[in-house]
């Protein structure tokens, strides 16, 4: 689409918003549309993605650009399409071996069909079993456990266990009800018939609480951006990416009415009418829990059946994701919403302004949903008690395969990390040593096995070269080589890089290329290193420098030269 921008700053041009409009109303269904057409054919994107776009009236690159995009749609598909998790916890469980012995079960490599049509694989990047991994999905059936190709090839029984989850703190606030709590639309019921929106965000703002996303921007902060501005909508951010994290997936799994209660109280405090839930495609048991339990609170007049109807109770939907980490950020998930490639987008304008179809939008991870009903119940001051004073509230952790007792723990913040691998984690299997620690997913950063004492909050583990992110933490013992985990570091952030921005896009590859050479990465990574910081769209490619380095420090001279 050309044409030069007019109007306010930071708006989209008139053509442009005239066709988000177009594609916002019969177009709107684009994703769905190119999914359909995907599991029709082993065709690739070019041959049926056109056709899509010229149905809803678009131009043929509308249904090209996030059919080349997504993996989900570019991938090879054929009537048993299998699913392996290459991300760090399965990597770390069998060093990255279980994928040639799937290839071999199944008889197919990567990426391509069988010659029958039958069978396709794909590799994606974390399916939220890293408490059981190696992990895959066959079809919409999880499979786990060091025997996944006996599995997947029919010579072992499948399974595929579900999350354990333990409240540390005495008095759960996100795990209050998986832990036998009440229904969280009780809530719900009793602040749209007493409370404002504004006693809602009050609430919120003396709480403290923070988005669990990873950013940790003060979340009434964001809903007071939006606050006034007709028709704003609030999307709950569904895309748990981070491999190591599966908080959000156990939440919408096992707690779906909690959710959807802190989507509507969200939607409440901002006047918004509509609410939007976008879930992983891989998580498809997720995402059949949260539409019955729309379905159950439509029923029951908790949520509006429709947008014309919404008022204080908004009309929700739930929206599936295509296979992409990046479209976690909250641009790149707008993108993804509005039927583009979920690409970064520069700010300002920011999404509380010009968001979803142009529309006022505030983007809260589900984690940080799932905590309103608490806040409201119970008062902000309550919340503000739990934790630090600058960093408060609970979170929810999750520990990898390695762990003596993986699963997710719900913790105060400012509890110190080796607490929870000792304490709570068990430390590793078999007395294994530890010899480190990555913490908030592949951009978070790296813990050195003898360093762990640090308390987790963003800005303690800021100073040791990590990150809170999702609060993933994968464990790696003396049988990971560190060199190949620096391999799989590059090899990750190469391949999900969005390529909307230079730094980013070339830089992720020279950064492979480099860790696939022999001995160091030479001089010239310093200022490579320095480029993709100062220079990257977002908050993906500035991290990359910053969580090779914390990975080279914690293993020292085997990884010289990468902490620059």
């Amino acid at each position: 689409m050309t044409g030069r921008m007019s109007g306010e700053p930071g708006r989209r041009s008139d053509a442009l918003r005239e066709l988000t409009a177009r594609h916002g109303g019969r177009g709107g269904l684009l994703p769905a549309a190119l999914e359909r057409a995907r599991s029709g054919t082993a065709e690739g994107p070019e041959t049926w993605a056109p056709h899509v776009a010229e149905a809803a009236g678009l131009p043929a690159a509308a249904g090209l650009g996030p059919a080349t995009f997504f993996a989900d749609l570019a991938a090879p598909r054929g009537e048993r399409h299998v699913r392996v998790c290459t991300a760090t916890a399965c990597f770390a469980a069998r060093g990255g071996d279980h994928l040639t012995e799937v290839e071999r079960a199944l008889g197919v490599m990567v990426g391509t069909v069988d010659e029958t049509g039958s069978t396709s694989l794909q590799t994606v990047h974390c399916l939220g079993y890293c408490y059981a991994g190696p992990a895959a999905l066959d079809g919409t059936l999880p499979r786990t456990g060091p025997d996944l190709a006996d599995q997947l090839g029919g010579q072992a029984e499948p399974r595929a266990p579900a999350i354990p989850a333990a409240d540390t703190t005495g008095t759960p606030v996100l795990l209050a009800g998986i832990a036998g709590g009440h229904s969280a639309w009780e809530v719900w019921r009793e602040a749209v018939a007493g409370l404002r929106p504004e006693d809602v965000r009050e609430e919120t703002a003396v709480s403290g609480l923070r988005g669990r996303g990873g950013a940790g921007f003060p979340v009434a902060a964001k809903w007071a951006a939006a606050e006034g501005k007709p028709d704003t909508v609030v999307v709950a951010n569904g895309d748990e990416g981070d491999p190591g994290s599966y908080a959000d997936r156990l939440l919408m799994e096992e707690d779906p009415e909690r959710v959807l209660t802190g989507l509507a109280l969200a939607c409440f405090a901002c006047g918004a009418r509509r609410g939007t839930v976008l879930v992983r495609s891989e998580y498809p048991r997720a995402m059949a829990r949260l539409r019955r339990a729309v379905e159950r609170a439509t029923e029951t007049g908790d949520l509006a059946p429709s947008v014309e109807a919404a008022g204080p109770r908004p009309f929700v939907e739930i929206v599936e994701g295509a296979g992409s980490y990046v479209a976690g950020e909250e641009t790149a998930l707008i993108a993804r919403l509005e039927g583009a490639r979920g690409c970064a987008r520069p700010r300002p304008p920011y999404p509380t302004d010009h968001g979803l179809w142009d529309r006022p939008t505030v983007v809260n991870n589900v984690e940080t949903l799932a905590a309103l009903p608490w806040i409201v119940a119970h008062g902000g001051r309550a919340y503000a008690r739990r934790g630090v004073p600058d960093e408060t509230g609970t979170k929810l952790v999750c520990l990898s395969e390695r762990f003596a007792r993986p699963g997710a723990y719900e913790v105060e913040l400012g509890t110190p990390v080796d607490e929870i691998v000792t304490r709570f984690g068990g430390g590793l299997k078999g007395g294994s040593e530890l010899a480190a620690l990555q913490i908030g997913g592949p951009l978070g950063g790296f813990l050195a096995g003898t360093a762990l004492h640090v308390p987790l909050t963003t800005a303690a583990l800021a100073e040791q070269g990590a990150a809170l992110g999702h609060g993933g933490m994968v464990a790696f013992d003396a049988a990971t080589d560190p060199y190949e985990l620096l391999k799989h570091v590059w090899e990750f952030v190469t391949d999900e890089s969005c390529g909307a921005c230079s730094p980013c896009r070339v830089g992720t590859r020279r950064g492979l290329e480099l860790a696939q050479g022999q001995g160091g990465p030479g001089e010239t990574y310093g200022r490579l290193a320095r480029l993709m910081v100062e220079a990257s769209l977002c908050a993906f490619g500035r991290r990359v420098p910053a969580a090779v380095r914390s990975l080279a420090r914690a293993y020292g001279p085997a990884l010289e030269g990468w902490d620059r």
